[in-house]
């Protein structure tokens, strides 16, 4: 799926990933390739993406707002 993180300054990561996992406002969650539409927010934590190649890659953010819609998925974070 593709993945796009967004801040306010910058674009954090632009690419295709396996599998993106948040820290959710409810709890943290994960998303895999062909999820179902959703929007959600985020608190303080770390996203942890893992791409194609198996490489984790790991953003800190202090809270934001997750879409996802069509197997592309836009984080707008802070």
């Amino acid at each position: 799926m593709k993945i796009e993180i967004i801040t306010p300054d910058k674009k954090l990561f632009e690419g295709n990933v396996k599998s993106a996992t948040f820290p959710g406002s409810e709890g943290s969650f994960g998303l895999l390739n062909n999820h179902a539409s959703m929007i959600a927010t985020l608190k303080a934590g770390e996203i942890e993406l893992i791409e194609d190649s198996n490489n984790t890659l790991k953003f800190p953010v202090k809270g934001g707002v997750v879409e996802v819609l069509k197997n592309k998925v836009i984080v707008l974070a802070e």
